[in-house]
């Protein structure tokens, strides 16, 4: 659970696996647009750990998630649901707070 976390957590990793989460594979330039604000350097260095981590594959379409990147993405689709849930709850919270 650590080694993964550790992944996720290096800077735009999560945002380049939400960009590839379609499951359509992308060229490095459009990807770079869809993640925004990447440079190069880093996208490379990303690839590269998430290619070797197996959740993302390069073929001549581009670059897309593997099977278990699909599948992570499937599960983190569940962490966004409860994301949107645990948000509404703390503005529900906050707006008590401010009216006492």
């Amino acid at each position: 659970m650590g080694q993964l976390l550790s992944l996720l957590e290096a800077r735009y990793a999560m945002r380049v696996l939400w960009a590839l989460r379609d499951g359509h594979a992308q060229k490095f330039r459009l990807l770079q647009d869809s993640v925004g604000g990447i440079t190069p350097n880093t996208l490379n260095t990303r690839l590269k750990d998430l290619r070797e981590a197996n959740l993302v594959a390069h073929d001549s379409a581009g670059y897309a998630v593997t099977t278990m990147g699909a599948d992570l993405l499937k599960r983190l689709g569940d962490l966004q649901s409860f994301a949107s849930k645990w948000t509404t709850a703390q503005a529900k919270k906050n707006q008590g707070s401010v009216a006492e």
